[in-house]
């Protein structure tokens, strides 16, 4: 994990000498990163073991690391997450991007809509964190965020916005080689069917809840080896998820969402968050968080399906 030291001293220098809002980074250097030619078996390994994934929601902004940006990921992976969500919209060039609303005042230093916006416009933008504070970090391309995830051993949840079309976004990841580095999220029948068309070998994400659901999704094609059933926000369903882990299908489930409405919010109101663990032993794999780095530090089951199953 030497590069992580690298990049953490450089953006420390850069923040003090330009006045840049940063923070420091320190590298967990004892998990190892997800190197794997065959990503099913690597999450068929963390259920089998009782490990758990934390999937950082939209690549895990902390204070001077603002959403979907690539320094972003860097400072989630040098605390111990390995899956990151994304979000990926289009300019109106075509070029795709990180971002995810349909406007860029809230996350960049600019106005207006983002499918009205070409590139050249956009790349020149700052970042903004949830504080409001603008860094010196600018919005990634796609392809880079693909690039960093091949090069350093993570998976990224790919989450496509309305503007924004499965084939451009499935050409990415092969010119990246990163087929064995994504989860391609998908909201419908129609969804599904059109990413397994598209791109069959593939991992995606569908929603599941057992025998019957995955039946409709093989009706459509689709491998259930390649799927990780996405179980809700609303609350723990552990009875679908002991039916899901019955046909070998690993489970998702989220506490993000609205700030003071998400789950991440109630389970942490106490400071106690033993919630976490609870659904770990109920038979989770993969929770998506807006909380990542409070959870990792009180969990070890993560740790443990890194330790058994990334290399």
């Amino acid at each position: 994990m030497r590069h992580l030291f690298i990049i953490s001293a450089i953006t420390a220098l850069t923040a003090c000498s330009e006045g840049a809002v940063e923070a420091p980074a320190v590298p967990d250097a004892a998990l190892p990163a997800i190197t794997t030619s065959n990503l099913p078996a690597f999450f068929d390994c963390v259920r089998e073991t009782g490990g758990v994934l934390i999937a950082s929601h939209r690549a895990g902004p902390a204070k001077g690391f603002p959403e979907n940006a690539i320094q972003t990921l860097d400072y989630g992976f040098s605390k111990g997450i390995r899956v990151f969500e994304i979000d990926i919209a289009t300019s109106r060039d075509g070029v795709l991007f990180l971002l995810h609303d349909r406007s860029l005042g809230r996350t960049t230093t600019g106005n207006g809509a983002v499918a009205d916006t070409d590139w050249a416009d956009i790349s020149d933008l700052s970042l903004v964190d949830n504080e409001g504070r603008t860094t010196r970090f600018h919005p990634p391309k796609l392809g880079d965020a693909l690039d960093w995830a091949v090069a350093n051993g993570a998976v990224l949840e790919l989450d496509k916005k309305e503007t924004t079309g499965w084939r451009s976004v499935i050409s990415a990841v092969r010119a990246a080689g990163a087929e064995n580095n994504v989860l391609l999220i998908t909201y419908s029948d129609a969804d599904t069917g059109t990413v397994q068309r598209l791109a069959p070998e593939m991992m995606l994400t569908a929603s599941a809840r057992g025998s019957r659901d995955l039946g409709k999704l093989e009706d459509l094609g689709v491998d259930a080896a390649k799927v990780v059933a996405w179980t809700g926000t609303r609350a723990p369903d552990k009875p679908a998820w002991d039916r899901l882990a019955r046909e070998e299908v690993e489970a998702a489930f989220g506490t993000l969402g609205r700030r003071g409405e998400r789950l991440d919010d109630k389970y942490w109101a106490d400071g106690d968050g033993s919630e976490y663990r609870d659904m770990v032993r109920d038979g989770l794999v993969l929770l998506a968080t807006d909380e990542p780095y409070r959870v990792a530090e009180m969990l070890s089951e993560d740790d443990r399906a890194l330790n058994a199953c990334a290399g």
